[in-house]
């Protein structure tokens, strides 16, 4: 598949707190190639329990509840829980650490940054990501990326920060909590409905925050969920994928993954996509059905449990077009939009270090076989 290297990576999410490739082979996720009470402040690494977040952060196992953890004890943070909580997860011993119910009157830009460029993801993709309004916007409770049908230009940007001016067919949102903190282990799961057509690919996924074991894919990428052509002549209509891309460095790189296809119209309806990831384990569901499990993979950059033992942060974007989906074609129309109306993340209480012992596990599902390396 084209991809290109990808170069280090900033840090990730500084979410409210409450108190609460697909496996086809083609790259992924269109932008890589394929204590209670506390308070963090500004530019801190953590998040106190029923807190107030601070801005820029990690978030971390331990720490006080002042901006160096996810705090357990110190600080003096006022949050209500007043945002809705999953009492299900709460039972199995989730804590709710970070969430963006997208309540607020516009895109939190302490939680979210705007990828700005015309690049294509490494994929061929006929998009340019925006800063506008039209693009990305908050209404009604509700995350909109929006894609337009409107011949943008733009730097080429992309991991190499080209500045040539070129010219695509749409353009789109892409969201990232790049440099706003990060994550290592836990549940992130997304309320979502999703876009469709010949050529249109939402994807939510994650990234590698420093790339600790080198260039894409020796440092990994975590697909939560992809999704093309849905509805298209041809493809399946209600399909959607989560994959894991890892190995070495691209053109040796791997991947493995697995689809599902959901009852209930996924373009129709909002659905909850989810991945549990601990040491050794990422698993994946949509509407709490445990669909896939992985626990074999490598990377040239480290032993095992390498590269999924690292910080990652969070992505969400609507691609057009493609190696993957192919393009747009007379059938597809626009405006597409992925709408989101939540993003959660939770931590597992009960092993905060390796997020183990939380996870709801169907013994039904077989891990797939993966690829253990050379």
């Amino acid at each position: 598949m084209p991809t290109s290297v990808i170069p280090a990576l900033g840090a990730l999410l500084a979410f409210a707190l409450v108190s609460g490739c697909d496996d086809d082979g083609s790259s992924s996720a269109n932008g890589t190639p394929s204590g209670t009470g506390g308070v963090t402040g500004t530019g801190g690494s953590g998040i106190g329990t029923g807190g107030t977040p601070g801005t820029g952060g990690d978030v971390e196992p331990g720490g006080d509840g002042d901006g160096d953890g996810i705090g357990t004890g110190d600080g003096d943070g006022d949050g209500d829980g007043s945002e809705p909580v999953d009492a299900a997860l709460l039972a199995k011993g989730w804590e709710r650490v970070w969430a963006d119910e997208f309540d607020g009157d516009g895109i939190d830009e302490a939680r979210w940054q705007h990828a700005v460029d015309c690049w294509g993801g490494g994929n061929n993709e006929d998009q340019c990501y925006v800063d506008e309004d039209d693009n990305t916007f908050v209404a009604d409770g509700r995350l909109h990326l929006v894609a337009l049908k409107d011949s943008p230009t733009g730097a080429v940007g992309g991991p190499d920060g080209d500045g040539n001016i070129v010219g695509k067919g749409h353009s789109s949102g892409k969201l990232t909590t790049q440099g706003m903190g990060d994550m290592l282990y836990g549940r992130i799961e997304v309320r979502a409905r999703l876009p469709f057509g010949q050529g249109i690919w939402p994807a939510i996924w994650m990234m590698p925050t420093d790339s600790e074991y080198g260039g894409w894919a020796r440092s990994g990428e975590i697909d939560i969920m992809e999704a093309i052509n849905l509805k298209a002549a041809g493809a399946e209509p209600n399909r959607v994928h989560g994959t894991l891309h890892y190995g070495d460095g691209w053109p040796n790189n791997v991947h493995s993954g697995e689809h599902h296809d959901p009852p209930g119209d996924v373009t129709t309806e909002f659905h909850t996509y989810a991945v549990e990831w601990e040491r050794g384990e990422i698993r994946w569901y949509v509407d709490d059905v445990h669909f896939a499990t992985q626990n074999t993979w490598y990377s040239a950059g480290n032993a095992y449990p390498a590269p999924f033992d690292k910080r990652f942060y969070l992505i969400l974007n609507l691609a057009v077009g493609g190696e993957w989906p192919g393009w747009p074609d007379d059938t597809t129309t626009f405006p597409q939009e992925l709408v989101l109306e939540y993003v959660r993340v939770y931590r597992c209480a009960a092993d905060p270090t390796d997020g183990i012992g939380c996870g709801t596990v169907d013994p039904a599902v077989v891990p797939l076989a993966g690829n253990a390396g050379p």
